[in-house]
């Protein structure tokens, strides 16, 4: 390969930690299967193009972090630091799909949609005891 390539493949090589900004945690805790949505908000005007992949992505139709990870070819940790931002601007949203329903919801047709509030409740739970000092959320309830 010639200097003018080695040249124009340096500088199209972003540093994972340029894109994070140095950071190594995200704020929000999510695994490689949390499922992402396309929200409302938009993202602010500092961030990365990524986060503009990760918003056409996920706009075509729900990604999980891994998925994400996959497409981008960047290491999971960082992606999970930019969709922490993108959901702090409420431009993704964390979906919550039907799979939490119980078999005699989904028996009725005129059941409520919604999670199982018993689950939720133990979930949320089990999660407190696991991590007693994650960040919770006032609208979750």
């Amino acid at each position: 390969m010639s200097a003018d390539g080695d040249a124009a493949e340096e500088t199209a090589f972003v540093r994972t930690y340029t894109l994070t900004r140095g950071r190594t945690t995200p704020r929000h805790l999510m695994s490689v299967d949390t499922v992402l949505d396309a929200g409302p908000g938009q993202p602010g005007p500092g961030q990365v193009g990524e986060s503009e992949e990760i918003l056409a992505l996920c706009g075509e139709h729900r990604r999980s972090v891994a998925e994400l990870a996959g497409r981008l070819g960047r290491p999971v940790t960082a992606v999970k630091i930019l969709i922490s931002d993108l959901l702090d601007a409420h431009a993704l949203v964390i979906s919550v799909t039907d799979a939490y329903a119980t078999s005699d919801e989904a028996a009725d047709a005129d059941a409520d949609k919604r999670p199982n509030p018993h689950l939720l409740a133990a979930l949320a739970a089990a999660l407190k005891r696991k991590w007693p000092d994650a960040v919770t959320y006032a609208q979750a309830g």
